[in-house]
This record gives C-alpha cells, structure tokens and sequence, in this order.
C-alpha cells in the first residue's frame, strides 16, 4: 500500500474514497454525526470522533472499512460484532464490501461510549506511557573498570 498525505479534513477523506468504501463511509459517518455532538477531526490519517477524549474512528482500508471504538470492549453486548483488540478498551468492526451496519447501531454504541467517556475520563489518560527508546548509561561503582577485552 503506498503512502499518501492525510487529507485536510473530513470532507475531503470522505471525497478522496471511492466505489462501495466511499458509500459505507458516507453512511457510517451520518450515523455517527447523528448520534450527537462530538468533535471530528483526521487523526492519525483516519476520521475521529472525541469527546473528553477519543470515542470512535472510521479508517477505509484496501478492502475494507473499519469503524472502531475507544471503549468498544465494554459494548460488546450491544454489537457482538466488535473484535476486542489492541489498547485503550478499544474493539473494531470490519465492514467488508456488501456488508452494513444499521445506522440505528451505530447512534447507540456511539451514544454509549460518549457515555463512558462521560463518565471514565479520556481512554488514552490511562494508558501506560512508553519508555524511552533511549537506554539511559548506569553509573559504575567508584574503582571498578569498564569490562571488555584484555589488554597485553
């Protein structure tokens, strides 16, 4: 898959697609903007959705489109199609071509995990930080010598 820049903003994401995943986007997207007020950006190259923190993300793929959730493992229940997976509670829908899901669905589990944002905070404040990729020195006891190979 090549590597293209973002696009500048939402509309032009969903301009950019096309055949079916332009379609599925344009309809989960309405679905999403229906379910009440959020913020939506591009994130990461895909569109995001926050509300005191991220909630979902649409992400049209080669051959497919997904549509995933912050705190979609606490939603299992309401759509046992979402795959658990990855950090931040977050669990995926994969929508291939021919495949939908209601826009009903999509309002609810959109209206639920602003909820648990509501009510839990940011799902990415808990999330453990990543260490340093950089190995930090250990000062050597005073009177030992670096190790390495004997000299003659």
């Amino acid at each position: 898959m090549r590597k293209v820049p973002p696009a500048a903003n939402p509309d032009a994401y969903v301009a950019g697609l096309r055949g079916w995943q332009s379609a599925c986007v344009a309809r989960l997207r309405a679905a999403v903007r229906r379910a009440g007020p959020l913020e939506e950006v591009i994130k990461w190259g895909n569109l995001v959705y926050l509300a005191n923190g991220p909630v979902a993300v649409i992400r049209a793929e080669e051959a497919r489109v997904l549509f995933g959730l912050w705190r979609g493992k606490r939603l299992v229940g309401i759509e046992p199609a979402l795959k658990p997976g990855g950090k931040y509670e977050m669990a995926t829908i994969q929508i291939g071509e021919g495949a939908q899901i209601s826009p009903a669905k999509v309002m609810r589990l959109i209206r639920e995990a602003r909820a648990l944002n509501q009510t839990l905070g940011d799902p990415t404040a808990d999330a453990p930080k990543r260490k340093s990729m950089v190995k930090r020195a250990r000062p050597r006891p005073a009177g030992r010598k670096k190790s390495g190979p004997a000299r003659k």
